[in-house]
């Protein structure tokens, strides 16, 4: 029945728009020059696997047909960062290997953000930042924090709007931090 309300392919075409929104917003040259994230292959999907996780954060407590649309999305990420793997030349015979050690690690993420954000204490969210965003990175905790707070004011701003929208490839993201306290 839902394959005929909200077709596969309608809904591929969708969640490929809604990644591309995605990139463009884990791509924001502030996230890498005021916020400190590295500007490698790691720390870009970082960025990404962060903005990712606030997409599914957003659709995970929705009714259907959020959830398929959200496995969709996810499918088209991974997709996407296989496609990306093997232009940079890694050979298919470890593609699939590195492709399921990122599924992990992004399911990972998930739990660490999903966690940092229900903690009481500040410095759980800042922590899951500082082990994943900036991975070996030494980041000031200036930008640790600006990073938190972005992630806490989207996590707001995404509830407010409507799932509709993003079942519709619609998602609006705040800008990325610009100035960071030193301290």
């Amino acid at each position: 029945m839902l394959s005929k309300l909200f077709p596969r392919r309608r809904q591929e075409r969708i969640a490929a728009e809604l990644y591309v929104k995605l990139v463009e917003q884990a791509r924001s040259p502030a996230f890498f020059s005021a916020c400190g994230v590295p500007d490698t292959l790691d720390g870009r999907f970082e960025a990404l696997a962060l903005h990712a996780f606030l997409v599914f954060h957003r659709l995970k407590r929705e009714a259907p047909p959020a959830p398929d649309f959200a496995q969709v999305l996810f499918d088209h990420m991974f997709a996407d960062m296989d496609l990306s793997l093997r232009e940079i030349g890694v050979t298919d015979f470890s593609i699939a290997k590195k492709v399921k050690a990122m599924g992990r690690g992004f399911y990972g993420r998930i739990v660490a953000y999903d966690r940092g954000l229900g903690a009481e204490d500040p410095e759980a969210l800042e922590s899951a930042l500082r082990r994943n965003l900036y991975g070996t990175a030494e980041p000031a905790a200036g930008q640790v924090r600006a990073v938190a707070a972005y992630l806490r004011r989207e996590v707001a701003g995404l509830a407010e709007q409507p799932a509709a929208g993003f079942l519709a490839g619609d998602v609006r993201f705040g800008p990325a931090p610009e100035m960071v306290e030193a301290a």
